[in-house]
């Protein structure tokens, strides 16, 4: 665990070194002005940087909270796709019988309907999944140049939703849902066609059948919520605002925090003249982890912002999705030959 929490620390100081750079300039460039130009006029008193390091803070912790409450919303939403994705897997199984049959049909034809079902099923999380790694105007997490520099993409970014849901439906339900732009909503009109067509037949009794699209709506439920996270953003004047209010606290430390340290060097000029002369230079590393801890609770929200982008603090939907699909296939009776693997994890993390 001590290990782990190393780890994470010093990848968080890679995840923000270029800034953290800029600070180094920043703070370096005004002691050098104060100590060799001597502008010791050019400061400002600490009681409305103060005011504006408290408002910032406030901003920041209720980014913070609000980009939480997407992420979390959005867990609980994919969890829930988690649970009824596996009750109708098991209701598929259970409820295509030939006990109310008009005519009943061999079981070979049966466990071909509840594997087309299935299959369906799990074409419409691809395809559900595809849709929320769609890029957004306002998503530019993923853009950021130490985001970039790890090269690693979900794999919705390294493939084409057709070709991923080409071996779980027909050529008819591939041309169908091509045409429509939402294709995990056309997917599931497919699926309740399929399933009242069974019910015509007395396949699916009218009670199961209730029970089924009973399933559907708490998948359409379900997919609107996701939908809904994806394409409403954190509002963008809380946002933006924000992360102007933080760089003009940032560059406005500087002529607070360089005087008072020089100041301090000042009284203790008496005893110890050498390091009086040369105390504004601590005021370095105190700017450097003051602007570092503003920043990085700053950038942590925005990372947060939007759940389904594909950077590496998201909700692992791939993940997720390839999870549920190896349980509905194993459920089946098919062979792990035959199923695919789970999606890797790369540099400890899950998409």
């Amino acid at each position: 665990m001590h290990t782990k929490k190393i780890y994470t620390a010093l990848e968080m100081a890679i995840w923000t070194r270029f800034e953290t750079f800029l600070f180094i300039v920043i703070i370096t460039a005004w002691v050098a002005a104060h100590y060799f130009l001597e502008i010791t006029w050019l400061k400002i008193p600490w009681t409305p940087l103060a005011l504006i390091g408290t408002a910032v803070a406030f901003v920041i912790g209720f980014q913070n909270n609000a980009a939480y409450g997407r992420i979390w919303e959005a867990r609980k939403i994919w969890g829930g796709i988690v649970n009824t994705s596996r009750t109708l897997g098991m209701y598929l199984q259970d409820m295509i019988t030939n006990e109310h049959a008009q005519v009943p049909i061999k079981e070979e034809e049966l466990q071909k309907e509840i594997k087309t079902l299935t299959y369906r099923h799990i074409a419409w999380m691809t395809a559900l999944r595809h849709a929320m790694r769609m890029p957004k105007p306002w998503e530019t997490t993923s853009n950021h140049r130490t985001n970039k520099e790890w090269d690693i993409l979900p794999p919705e970014k390294e493939s084409t939703l057709d070709k991923d849901i080409l071996p779980y439906i027909s050529e008819s339900d591939m041309a169908y849902i091509m045409s429509k732009n939402n294709k995990q909503t056309a997917l599931l009109y497919l699926q309740s066609h399929h399933l009242k067509a069974l019910k015509g037949k007395g396949i699916i009794w009218e009670f199961s059948f209730l029970e089924l699209e009973g399933i559907m709506q708490e998948l359409f439920n379900l997919q609107g919520k996701s939908e809904r996270i994806k394409n409403f953003p954190y509002p963008r004047q809380f946002a933006t605002l924000n992360h102007f209010f933080m760089w003009i606290f940032v560059l406005l430390l500087p002529l607070a925090l360089v005087p008072q340290f020089a100041e301090i060097g000042q009284e203790i000029m008496g005893k110890s003249p050498f390091i009086g002369k040369l105390f504004v230079w601590l005021s370095i590393p105190f700017y450097v982890i003051v602007a570092w801890v503003f920043h990085t609770m700053e950038r942590i929200g925005r990372t947060g912002e939007n759940p389904f982008e594909g950077t590496a603090n998201d909700v692992p939907i791939s993940t997720i999705a390839r999870g549920i699909e190896i349980d509905l296939r194993q459920n089946l009776g098919e062979s792990l030959e035959d199923i695919p693997e789970q999606f890797p994890v790369k540099n400890h993390t899950q998409f």
